[in-house]
């Protein structure tokens, strides 16, 4: 009888070990499906990544200059006994400027008289024998020299335009002394301009000789001045690796004047590039890197790029991951990481804006006590009919 007793209290003390165990079981169970997180998807929309064929052009900015400036001055130092300019004037080509002391050009007119008669008597005497040829080459030496030191001094004394323009600067009063540390007036040519544009050398060889420009300055935003490409440096900064380019620009109207900031683009050729949506592109607050995300099998790519030449509604980009073909995250980028789950969405915007027009208008409330209930239009004529 005790024996039958212990075998019942083993075996009650098993059922109840089992149903322990059992229970354990399935908490551990519960407790697992309750840790187990449900994978994030992220709706968004793609496009592809295509080449595209654009017009390249390299933007480059300089200050104008006049085409030709004039610094009026004299090879020799002295009184100036007249200005005829001042700052602002405008001057034609050949007109007088400055008159020096003229007591050396007059010294020099009175010597060259003096050869001259010398040397119609030594021509006499030559003619007749009377000279040797070696006394006449001397004063026919002299009577030269003297000539060119009278042209000298003329070009020195009366200081005349070479070129129309328009003074800029005055540094010297009438009756002061001129030393030569500075010129007594600059004169610039404002109706012709040129500017200095330095090209990366990439494009050394697309940069030809009479290519044309347009020329904009920031206070005339609307306006576009025509320009060419009048010289090509034919050397390449090591420093910078850019060669300048002499640009030629025509200024009738003079609405342009030197020292003016400009900005230019050049055309470099046609040339094929990797180019995505605008939008795709997004910017690391803080800094200037700039990243896309491409759709990879379903899940999100984070892809660093540098970015190029914006065209329309598209802009090239540069990195070894962004190819021809791939699938660029266009709208809902903004709620990825790198490994997120995504699912495209195929319909257009105007779809679905469409669709949530139609259910809007299709959707009224009932006059029913549960303020909470909507039913369609159809719908609720089918309740009436059935009611009555």
């Amino acid at each position: 009888m005790k024996k039958v007793v212990r075998l019942g209290w083993t075996a009650i003390m098993a059922l109840t070990l089992a149903s322990v165990s059992t229970s354990c079981g399935g908490d551990k169970k519960e407790s697992a499906d309750a840790n187990k997180v449900e994978e994030k998807i992220v709706k968004i929309r793609t496009e592809s990544v295509v080449k595209q064929e654009i017009e390249r052009e390299v933007e480059c900015t300089s200050v104008l200059e006049g085409y030709e400036t004039m610094n009026v001055s004299p090879s020799l130092t002295g009184i100036i006994e007249k200005r005829y300019k001042d700052v602002g004037d405008r001057v034609s080509a050949g007109e007088l400027l400055v008159r020096m002391d003229q007591t050396q050009l007059k010294q020099a007119k009175l010597q060259v008289a003096n050869l001259e008669t010398e040397m119609k008597r030594m021509d006499a005497l030559l003619a007749g024998g009377n000279v040797t040829q070696q006394i006449y080459d001397q004063t026919k030496l002299g009577y030269d020299q003297a000539k060119e030191q009278l042209e000298f001094l003329q070009t020195n004394t009366f200081f005349k335009a070479t070129f129309p323009g328009i003074v800029s600067a005055r540094n010297y009063e009438n009756g002061e002394l001129y030393n030569g540390a500075r010129p007594i007036l600059t004169v610039v040519q404002i109706n012709l301009l040129k500017t200095i544009i330095n090209v990366p050398e990439i494009y050394f060889p697309k940069i030809k000789q009479g290519m044309k420009l347009n020329i904009i300055s920031d206070i005339y935003p609307d306006t576009k001045f025509p320009a060419t490409i009048e010289t090509i440096y034919p050397t390449i900064d090591a420093a910078t690796h850019t060669f300048q380019c002499k640009v030629r620009i025509p200024n009738g109207a003079q609405k342009l004047r030197p020292g003016m900031y400009i900005h230019t683009t050049v055309p470099v050729g046609k040339e094929k590039v990797v180019a995505v949506p605008y939008q795709s592109v997004m910017k690391l607050s803080g800094s200037n890197d700039r990243y896309l995300f491409l759709n990879e099998k379903g899940y999100a790519k984070r892809v660093s790029v540098e970015i190029g030449q914006r065209f329309n509604k598209y802009i090239e980009v540069f990195a070894e991951d962004v190819c021809e073909g791939k699938e660029v995250v266009i709208q809902g980028q903004n709620g990825l990481i790198d490994g997120t789950k995504v699912q495209v969405l195929t319909s257009t915007y105007e779809e679905e804006a469409a669709a949530k027009s139609n259910i809007n208008s299709s959707v009224v409330l009932t006059d029913e006590p549960d303020t909470g209930k909507v039913v369609s239009a159809p719908a609720e004529k089918n309740v009436i009919d059935q009611k009555k």
